[in-house]
């Protein structure tokens, strides 16, 4: 791998860390119901074949989420295989959400306008 390439997916990988925990709380805060982990990596990739985080990274987010206390879960028996973990977003979960939300629209702004080479915004 070049120097190009490791910096590449260095950059890839921490932008990935940050945007995973704001896609989820957005997820599960839209849900209808209590959602299990593959159900949710399903729902992000509906459609779409550009998904920059692997399913496989949304697990550790969720327990983080969760031990922040922005999750709360519970596990049911599956009729089709071992028992499913199902996430639902909590009160604290949706302020933080609306917070990271501005957050991100801020930041998405700055860097588009940086990208653009407008710096008076």
């Amino acid at each position: 791998m070049t120097g190009s390439e490791s910096a590449h997916k260095k950059f890839q990988k921490e932008l990935n860390s940050g945007t995973a925990a704001l896609v989820l709380l957005s997820v599960l805060e839209r849900a209808s119901e209590p959602m299990y982990g593959y159900q949710i990596a399903k729902h992000i990739e509906a459609g779409r074949d550009d998904v920059p985080v692997k399913q496989g990274a949304l697990y550790p987010v969720l327990r983080s989420l969760e031990g922040a206390g922005l999750l709360q879960s519970h596990v049911e028996p599956s009729v089709s295989g071992p028992p499913r973990r199902y996430y639902r977003i909590t009160d604290m979960g949706r302020d933080t959400l609306r917070r990271w939300v501005e957050i991100w629209d801020q930041t998405r702004a700055f860097v588009d306008d940086t990208l653009k080479g407008d710096q008076n915004g």
